[in-house]
């Protein structure tokens, strides 16, 4: 018999993409996509699509790789600055390339950090959401091993915040040439625009990644 209507025509699309990543994360049990069918059935308002989209996960997944080759996969404690809805702890915690004792999601909307906790839940302890803004944060007194701040075209001064950081701080750094994103505040026309901006002391990595409608520009290294 032919089927002339879907059997999920009664469901909206929340609904939908929720059986979606439920179905998905049943199939190929990975914390990570479990973690995200949570999110999309506890917090129906976060905007995870465009968290989790393909650009944000390549960009993620090229930093990881370069993080790896780098500073190597052991790390004691990792702050990701700006770090929104945690996805980029949540894909640390579930690289098996890495061993990291501990992940902070620093971001200064308090909004997020419910979300971060709820898809970062199977990492316990491990992991904190926190609201704080990066420029009132006592650096020295935490150090961290590894700094993250994977939106750079949003400070108006980085030189400023990292002058914050430890000398010898690790850093991981992103920023691009999306000038014509209004929220983008301070885009770098180059990689060597980026990397004179930023004046790190030393430099284990310097690349771009081209997009679609932006490139996207990293550095690894120390301040």
């Amino acid at each position: 018999m032919d089927i002339t209507q879907p059997r999920n025509a009664g469901m909206d699309g929340h609904e939908q993409a929720l059986d979606l990543t439920r179905g998905i994360a049943a199939y190929v049990n990975h914390p990570l996509v479990a973690g995200l069918a949570r999110v999309i059935a506890k917090h129906p308002t976060a905007d995870i699509a465009n968290a989790f989209n393909h650009k944000q996960v390549a960009c993620k997944m090229w930093a990881l790789d370069r993080l790896f080759e780098s500073l190597g996969g052991r790390f004691g404690r990792i702050w990701v600055l700006g770090g929104w809805y945690g996805v980029l702890p949540a894909m640390l915690f579930n690289d098996a390339r890495f061993d990291i004792a501990a992940v902070d999601s620093i971001d200064i909307d308090p909004e997020v950090a419910p979300v971060a906790r709820t898809l970062n839940r199977e990492a316990g302890d491990r992991f904190q959401a926190l609201t704080a803004d990066m420029y009132a944060i006592d650096y020295a007194a935490g150090r961290p091993d590894l700094v993250v701040n994977t939106s750079c075209e949003h400070i108006a001064d980085l030189r400023a915040w990292l002058a914050l950081l430890p000398r010898g701080t690790n850093v991981l750094l992103q920023s691009n040439d999306y000038f014509s994103e209004p929220t983008h505040i301070n885009c770098v026309a180059s990689l060597s625009a980026f990397e004179a901006m930023a004046a790190l002391r030393e430099v284990r990595f310097s690349g771009e990644l081209p997009t679609k409608k932006y490139t996207r520009f990293m550095l690894i290294g120390t301040v």
